[in-house]
């Protein structure tokens, strides 16, 4: 068995240390002998996910129980999410577009963001069942109170025009992140909007590590990525465009606004607040999965 296991040097490089240890050797002798020996070309592969919860699996079926009772009785299951930020401003973006031959859109050289006009948030909204989805770009941060002013924009825009006589609202969100299951100014902002809306709110959270299950990623995030393969995002009107006219040979249909609003940092819920929040834990993993009422106003 050879000690090579892996190598970052090509095979002219390989050819010209070879050369210096006395050998009469050319690159392509290399590179065929290295095919020879078993030998090619790889890329990294994401494939470790590490040790996985002993509840994963029951989760994922709690989850997909929910989602089919709630669409069975006509009431809206959405997945939400952030999608990856991206610098706005003259920037490589990956991918390819048709362009006149030769005359490909020149943009920055590094991608410095002290050089961008800021970052883009994309926060999602995706409705499982009608294959729709809202997408709150905002220009601050990615907190909870965020997050839930996307879901709420989702309401008044989509949801509730779809879903006049709604009662509940499943939302099936990541275990980390703004909409955390950890996380107490998730659990207050969502309080808060079954307060205003009227709506019995539920929350399955996917077990840690499981984020790549959650629909959105692979039911709009993906969609978007391609729709803005290789063009420039140059201001947060082009992310918005960009966003609003992704579109899919099954009919997904994509709104999207600028969120202007500030979302400060570092709120802090204290006990006692959480005291007064309707919550209420399922028996099956109650801190994935919860209830949140809207609270009777005196």
């Amino acid at each position: 068995m050879s000690p090579l296991r892996w190598t970052c040097k090509s095979t002219r490089n390989l050819a010209a240390e070879l050369r210096h240890e006395g050998f009469v050797v050319s690159h392509m002798s290399v590179g065929k002998k290295l095919h020879e020996l078993g030998y090619n070309l790889h890329a990294l592969r994401k494939n470790q996910e590490g040790t996985s919860h002993p509840d994963r699996n029951a989760q994922f079926e709690h989850i997909s129980a929910m989602v089919e009772d709630f669409q069975a009785r006509n009431q809206p299951v959405i997945s939400v999410d952030t999608k990856k930020k991206e610098l706005v401003g003259s920037f490589r973006n990956v991918g390819r577009e048709w362009q006149p031959t030769g005359r490909p859109e020149e943009v920055n050289v590094h991608d410095f963001p002290e050089d961008a006009v800021g970052k883009a948030i994309p926060y999602g909204v995706f409705d499982m069942t009608r294959n729709e989805a809202w997408v709150s770009v905002g220009r601050d941060h990615d907190t909870p109170a965020f997050a839930v002013a996307s879901i709420r924009q989702w309401w008044k825009t989509m949801g509730l025009p779809a879903y006049p006589s709604a009662t509940e609202l499943l939302i099936t969100a990541d275990a980390g992140g703004s909409n955390g299951y950890r996380t107490r100014a998730w659990k207050k902002e969502l309080q808060e909007l079954a307060d205003d809306t009227g709506l019995n709110i539920h929350v399955c959270h996917f077990p840690p590590g499981t984020s790549k299950w959650n629909k959105i990623e692979h039911r709009l995030f993906c969609h978007i990525t391609q729709n803005w393969r290789g063009k420039p995002l140059t201001s947060f009107e082009t992310v918005v465009n960009l966003i609003g006219r992704t579109r899919t040979t099954r009919g997904l249909r994509v709104k999207a606004r600028l969120d202007k609003k500030q979302y400060p940092t570092g709120v802090e819920i204290t006990k006692t607040e959480m005291k007064r929040l309707a919550l209420r834990k399922d028996d099956f993993h109650g801190d994935w999965n919860y209830l949140l009422e809207p609270r009777r106003t005196e």
